[in-house]
Order: structure tokens, then sequence, then C-alpha cells
């Protein structure tokens, strides 16, 4: 598998932009905020986002930290201050795409799974981030609309075909998307 630098900042960029439409859609649904099961799986989109990119630049991953309870203001504050400080790295990242990531949970999975795992490059993580987030914002959107509103449409293709949109955050506040800031 290869990827680049060029796709890694389009992958990010459109997770940007999705992570937002998300947020607005949370926003704009009734109690959606108050929802238990909702509100765990955004903090474990942005909590696994946050996870990977302290592997990447050597920060240690305390999994109780990344998962402390945040209200919805805070933990959206703290997914959207993700985005700058993961474009810094991915920017200055091209001669590193080969190496090897040390993931700290993969012991416990190959003790789960019964079976030795390999570690992943840097370049396989930086598809596995947005493949990971995308999976996670279907169940979001399954659980939006199961409160009564309307999920949005945040495939990659869409981002596409509205143009590369920049992140609208449900604040209100644009933000230029990580492929604008560089």
């Amino acid at each position: 598998m290869s990827a680049n630098l060029e796709s890694a900042r389009d992958l990010l960029a459109h997770m940007q932009w999705a992570d937002a439409e998300i947020w607005r859609a949370i926003h704009a649904t009734p109690n959606a905020t108050e929802d238990e099961r909702l509100m765990k799986l955004v903090m474990h989109l942005h909590a696994v986002q946050r996870a990977f990119l302290n592997m990447w630049t050597n920060v240690a991953t305390e999994p109780e930290k990344l998962y402390a309870k945040r209200d919805a203001a805070t933990l959206l504050e703290w997914a959207r201050t993700y985005y700058a400080e993961a474009e810094v790295f991915v920017t200055g990242g091209e001669s590193r795409l080969g190496e090897t990531v040390h993931m700290p949970w993969l012991a416990g999975y190959e003790k789960q799974l019964g079976r030795s795992l390999q570690s992943p490059t840097l370049a396989e993580t930086l598809l596995q981030v947005p493949m990971h987030s995308a999976y996670h914002r279907g169940q979001i959107n399954t659980r939006i609309r199961e409160l009564g509103g309307e999920p949005p449409l945040v495939d990659f293709i869409a981002w596409i075909w509205y143009g590369r949109a920049a992140p609208q955050w449900s604040d209100g506040v644009s933000a230029a998307s990580p492929r604008e800031q560089g």
C-alpha cells in the first residue's frame, strides 16, 4: 500500500469538513448533545484521532485523558484544535512515511485475538485515521436519524462535489481546511 502526503492532506481536509458537518447536525437535532450513546460515539471518534496524532508526534497516549468526560462545547473545541496540529505534522512527514508506528494498544489486541500482529507504517496510519473516522461517522449519522435529526452527507465524493468545501463548524465559524492552510 502506498500513500503520499498530498493524499493524506486531502483526507485530513475532508475529515475536518465531515466532522464539522456532523457537529452541525448534532447541534441542529434537539437534545442530541444530551444523548449519552451519541456523545460516546463522538468522543470515541475524536479520541482515536487524537491518539494517532499523539503516536505520530511521540506524545504519551493516556486513554483516561483522551476519554476524560467533556461537555459538548468542550469536546467540540478539543476536536477543532486537532486539525491545525495534525496539519503541522502531516506537512512535515514525507520522509517518515515508511517508518513503523508504535501502537501502545497493539499488545492488548494480540492477546484478545490470540495472534501476533504487524505494526503499521506512518503511511498506513495516515489512511487508517480517516477510514476509522468515516466508519464512526456512519454510526453517528444513524444515531442522529434515530433522534429525529437529519444526518448530513459526508462522503468524500460529496466533499469533492461541493468544491472541497471548507469546514463550517456548528458555532458558525468557518475554518480554513488543512489544504487551504498550507
